[in-house]
């Protein structure tokens, strides 16, 4: 079957999505915190966004792997309920 290897290329899409969006909060906060201009607000922007980023990459990471799990397991149904309608029919 051709499924699986779409859901996996989509895994792979989702991953590289979760981080580039690490890397665009990680860098909007930071780009926040430089333009208010005092050192506090500095240094909160960066662990901010580096909290932020990492959350928001592993988070996404984790919804695509279970989504990506959940396609496959859909089709794993699919697949057993055909071979047991397959075997009853022919019991018959």
């Amino acid at each position: 079957m051709i499924t699986p290897i779409i859901i996996k290329i989509l895994f792979w899409i989702g991953l590289i999505a979760s981080a580039i969006s690490g890397v665009v909060i990680f860098i909007s906060l930071l780009i926040m915190g430089i333009s208010d201009g005092s050192f506090g607000a500095i240094i909160l922007g960066f662990l901010g966004g580096i909290v932020a980023g990492i959350l928001s990459f592993v988070l996404g990471a984790l919804v695509t792997r279970i989504y990506s799990e959940l396609l496959i397991l859909i089709f794993q149904i699919n697949e057993s309920l055909t071979d047991i309608k397959q075997s009853l029919v022919i019991k018959e």
